[in-house]
């Protein structure tokens, strides 16, 4: 009988002081919390008083400027990869122009010769009255070109400056290279850059260009890109025909 109303007693004790531990640990935290949360809000409060507001939109904080493809991109920081040249159908117009005598093929196609930049400017510097020595008189006027029969090819050519007593109206024609062509002009002006060749020779001869070489060996007028041409010699005074 004893040991049943000891055993309700020891019970009733135990769990009353598990009740008073459970309620002194719960006083404990609740006092840390407290603790805890006035010091962070402290410390929250002056790291949100010391620091910039953050928008709710990130965001607006980037460049309101439209999206920029890689292209536009190196386009301004190269300014020069944006560049086009200009583009034009207007055909270029020729460097040489016949000045006397023009002529046309059995097609209706125009006889040129071309007059090269270098040949120009060695022309008009050989035609220039001012260069002229005084042993020269008339002074030189153009250079003529004439193809003979010869060589070790069946045909030559042969150059030589005459003055301008020497053009024959009626059978030359007068090729003159582009006076705005400003490159081959010496300074002060010179004179003029012509080139005279009677019909025959024009006949072979359409089509190639007049230059001016400057060689070792020497320097020289020359007829170069000759469409006629078959084959050359090695001087190149030399060729046969098609």
């Amino acid at each position: 009988m004893s040991q049943r109303v000891l055993f309700p007693s020891v019970c009733r004790r135990l769990t009353r002081s598990q009740i008073t531990l459970v309620a002194s640990l719960s006083q404990q935290c609740q006092r840390c919390l407290s603790s805890t949360s006035s010091r962070t809000g402290f410390n929250s409060s002056n790291t949100f008083s010391n620091s910039q507001p953050i928008s709710p939109f990130p965001l607006q904080l980037q460049s309101s400027r439209p999206f920029q493809s890689s292209r536009q991109h190196q386009a301004q920081s190269h300014p020069s990869l944006d560049r086009r040249l200009p583009f034009s159908t207007t055909p270029v117009k020729h460097a040489t122009s016949v000045s006397l005598n023009p002529r046309v093929d059995d097609d209706g196609n125009p006889m040129m010769v071309e007059i090269s930049p270098r040949a120009a400017k060695r022309l008009r510097e050989l035609t220039d009255p001012s260069s002229s020595s005084p042993s020269q008189s008339p002074p030189y006027n153009h250079l003529r070109v004439t193809v003979t029969s010869g060589g070790c090819h069946g045909f030559q050519y042969l150059m030589s400056l005459e003055s301008l007593s020497k053009i024959d109206p009626d059978e030359d024609t007068v090729f003159e290279a582009d006076s705005q062509d400003h490159t081959s002009k010496p300074p002060g002006g010179g004179g003029a850059a012509k080139v005279v060749m009677d019909s025959a020779s024009l006949e072979l001869l359409r089509g190639s260009t007049i230059d001016y070489t400057v060689e070792l060996i020497g320097s020289q007028f020359k007829v170069a890109n000759n469409p006629r041409a078959t084959s050359n010699c090695g001087c190149g005074t030399s060729f046969d025909v098609k």
